[in-house]
């Protein structure tokens, strides 16, 4: 399980990164790149990093499913993910 302040700071990160999504959009258009640097690092939408949902876990990540590989190997072993099956041949 990550930290709770290091998945506090991520949720920032989003929030702020869709904040100024229009605006950095703009700038972009725009070719104004000073504007640009005077956003906040973190309204780029590239220093989001992907994290699991259920326990915060960097590496591993599932975008499919939204969480780690561990938490989905746990969760479709429980059968608690619809359409996820064992495979066995």
């Amino acid at each position: 399980m990550a930290k709770e302040s290091i998945k506090a700071r991520e949720r920032k990160r989003i929030r702020t990164a869709e904040k100024y999504a229009a605006k950095r959009a703009a700038l972009k258009e725009a070719g104004d790149y000073l504007g640009l640097q005077k956003l906040p690092r973190n309204a780029s939408p590239v220093r989001v990093h992907n994290r699991c949902k259920l326990t915060g876990r960097p590496r591993g990540y599932m975008r499919q499913f939204g969480i780690s590989r561990i938490m989905f190997r746990k969760l479709a072993l429980e059968g608690k993910i619809a359409g996820v099956t064992k495979a066995s041949w």
